[in-house]
């Protein structure tokens, strides 16, 4: 049985190969660019779980995912090269990481953070094209470009339930 749970710091240890394994996967499917120097880094996870921002993605035996899902305001989506779908509360995702063992698994975490806030905003980099792919295969709408707090651009999308 699959479930998403919050994470705590105990699975921190278990969380971090998750992350290793996306980077490694980036950069293997052309995508060398978007977490580059360490980033995210086990002090960015611990703070995402301290701030109970982290949630995993278990079965029976292990973690299968991990990723950031924050509602409320997000400095990063303030300016926009195009514009959003509504100015109404919304969540984002950040930070998805899989180990790859189960398909899907992606589409799972999103459609779980949209059934908790029917207006989710998600930012990935130009040549994520496997999230790109997600996104647009769960009808996400292309809304633009934002920049992230080191200033590199980020592809914008938006979904309303």
């Amino acid at each position: 049985m699959i479930t998403i749970r919050q994470a705590y710091l105990a699975d921190i240890d278990r969380i971090m190969p998750l992350y290793e394994r996306a980077k490694r996967y980036m950069q293997l499917s052309g995508n060398p660019n978007q977490w580059i120097d360490g980033y995210p880094a086990r002090n960015d996870i611990q703070a995402d779980i301290e701030a109970h921002h982290c949630f995993v993605v278990c079965d029976d035996v292990e973690i299968l995912a991990a990723f950031a899902y924050i509602e409320g305001h997000d400095p990063t989506y303030d300016h926009i090269d195009g514009a959003w779908l509504n100015d109404k509360p919304y969540a984002v995702v950040h930070r998805l990481a899989s180990s790859g063992k189960r398909k899907a698994i992606g589409r799972l975490c999103l459609q779980w953070a949209l059934d908790k806030c029917g207006n989710l905003r998600v930012d990935t980099h130009a040549d994520n094209l496997t999230m790109q792919h997600i996104l647009a295969s769960m009808g996400f709408t292309y809304t633009g470009i934002i920049r992230c707090h080191n200033g590199t651009p980020r592809l914008a999308y938006h979904l309303i339930k």
